[in-house]
């Protein structure tokens, strides 16, 4: 069996491994994340948890990938630089994804943050290799795009795991202090999306999956318990400041050419 071939068997597994771990995390055959680790994951458990409708995009994450694991068996990529620059990768952000789930099941929470930071080191890396290799219109819209979002999303998802990792420790702080570090939280994320817009020519999926996710977190603040216009403030000039970084950096290209294009 050639490398090539592996590598592919190896996707498509990953992609089976996480569709059941997320048939765990939603509730299907498992409890759903909200529920596990004593609630600390619910979306009002603490100022940066994006409001619930906001998980909507695994739904978009998961098609992508789903469209992915097939688009890569396609004969002409097979033996393609960019598949093989982050197959394996890919193979491993899928494995973290249903590793992350599970972890959460048994209420392993601080575990989850160690999972969660490996997934988005390797989000970062993945999204890397992809700047550096010529692009088609299709892989734009299957790989880019998908992959993309990934990274935005699991950014502000990684300040709300750490975040309810504090909760369920029992770590309490005076409400000033709570504040002030779920507003920092938010720069934190906001100067790292500036940092991907300049490093990576202004790509929108990763903006957009921010900026939704700052939207919700704001939303949240506003809405539910607890509520912070403080938080929220901060969230909507966050996602507003990374929309403005990307429009600024982004780099666009002729695709017909396999010229980069910042998706």
């Amino acid at each position: 069996m050639s490398r090539d071939r592996l590598r592919q068997i190896t996707v498509s597994l990953a992609a089976i491994f996480c569709a059941i771990g997320t048939l765990v995390g939603t509730g299907v055959i498992g409890t759903p994340v909200a529920q596990t680790s004593g609630g600390s994951l619910s979306d009002n458990a603490t100022l940066v948890a994006p409001a619930g409708p906001a998980f909507s995009i695994w739904s978009v994450i998961y098609a992508g990938l789903a469209a992915y694991t097939v688009w890569q068996w396609a004969p002409a990529l097979t033996t393609s630089t960019r598949m093989r620059r982050i197959g394996w990768l890919a193979a491993v952000s899928m494995v973290l994804n249903a590793t992350w789930l599970l972890v959460t099941q048994q209420g392993w929470i601080w575990l989850s943050v160690v999972v969660i930071l490996a997934l988005l080191a390797t989000l970062l890396e993945i999204v890397r290799r992809l700047h550096q290799q010529p692009i088609s219109r299709v892989d734009l819209v299957v790989t880019d795009e998908t992959f993309g979002l990934y990274l935005g999303w699991v950014s502000v998802a990684t300040v709300a795991n750490i975040a309810a990792a504090l909760t369920d420790s029992d770590v309490t702080v005076a409400r000033t202090v709570e504040v002030v570090a779920a507003a920092a939280a938010v720069v934190v994320v906001t100067v790292a999306g500036i940092g991907l817009a300049r490093s990576f020519g202004g790509r929108w999926a990763v903006a957009a999956a921010i900026a939704w996710g700052f939207a919700w977190v704001a939303f949240g603040r506003l809405n539910e318990a607890p509520e912070s216009a403080t938080t929220a403030v901060v969230a909507i000039v966050g996602a507003l400041v990374v929309l403005a970084a990307t429009a600024r950096f982004h780099r666009g290209a002729n695709v017909a050419t396999g010229d980069f294009v910042g998706p």
